[in-house]
């Protein structure tokens, strides 16, 4: 008896711990053309954690996109043409995840993805 109870409760508390470190993951969100009107990601450069999510949004001049090399899996190579159009990524693994939009990419429209 003390031992099924003593395997009931570790089993709560790994299920209570699992739920814990999803809630502590974040969502940082990345404007696709900065408030200005620049051609650039708005901000360029995320820090984040592993686990942590970036929600691209589509600001201004459109279209735009999110191309990481390498890195199919997080890109997002269709065109975002509407304001407000947005997608998201999970961040699993720590490195730096560099990105750019296809159209404007030659504008300068670059950004970085760090994760810890």
């Amino acid at each position: 008896m003390i031992r099924s109870i003593t395997t009931a409760l570790f089993t709560l508390l790994a299920i209570i711990m699992l739920g814990a470190s999803n809630v502590n993951a974040s969502t940082v969100e990345v404007k696709l053309g900065t408030d200005a009107g620049m051609l650039a990601f708005e901000p360029s450069t995320v820090n984040i954690s592993a686990g942590d999510t970036v929600k691209f949004v589509n600001n201004k001049l459109a279209p735009h996109n999110a191309v990481f090399d390498g890195n199919d899996d997080l890109s997002h190579p269709d065109l975002a043409f509407a304001p407000g159009e947005s997608w998201e990524r999970t961040f699993s693994s720590a490195g730096t995840y560099d990105f750019y939009c296809e159209p404007h990419r030659g504008a300068g429209m670059v950004g970085k993805i760090v994760v810890n």
